[in-house]
């Protein structure tokens, strides 16, 4: 099955900047519609941002609109998650996870539709 590795994350100041970057095994990623998600302590797992298979549509939460900038290199098989600005409420275990389907509407935002997930990286962000 599909392994998903995530790195990037750590602890950085109000208003810095993380680049988050998973890694994927097999030859059908290209295939996936790649989402990120994060789950802060206590919290729902939520979802982060979304991209195509191909990467000409993605999807943000509101909370991170203008912010964040997901992006994917299929060559590599890698997808990208650029965070700006960080506000210390952006604090939570960030996850790559791969949507096999191709799910539509709002399935597209939720962790049910994800087939495969990473373990998952800290991101910290001090006030």
């Amino acid at each position: 099955q599909v392994q998903l590795v995530e790195s990037g994350g750590g602890l950085v100041q109000s208003g810095g900047s993380l680049r988050l970057s998973c890694a994927a095994s097999g030859r059908t990623f290209s295939s996936y519609v790649m989402g990120w998600f994060r789950q802060a302590p206590g919290k729902e797992r939520e979802f982060v941002a979304r991209i195509s298979s191909t990467g000409s549509i993605t999807n943000y939460a509101d909370s991170v609109k203008v912010r964040f900038i997901i992006s994917r290199d299929n060559a590599k098989n890698t997808v990208d998650l650029q965070m700006n600005s960080l506000k210390p409420e952006d604090t939570a275990v960030y996850y790559c996870a791969a949507d096999a389907r191709g799910s539509a509407g709002s399935l597209r935002y939720s962790t049910s539709s994800y087939d495969y997930w990473g373990q998952g990286t800290q991101v910290t962000v001090s006030s």
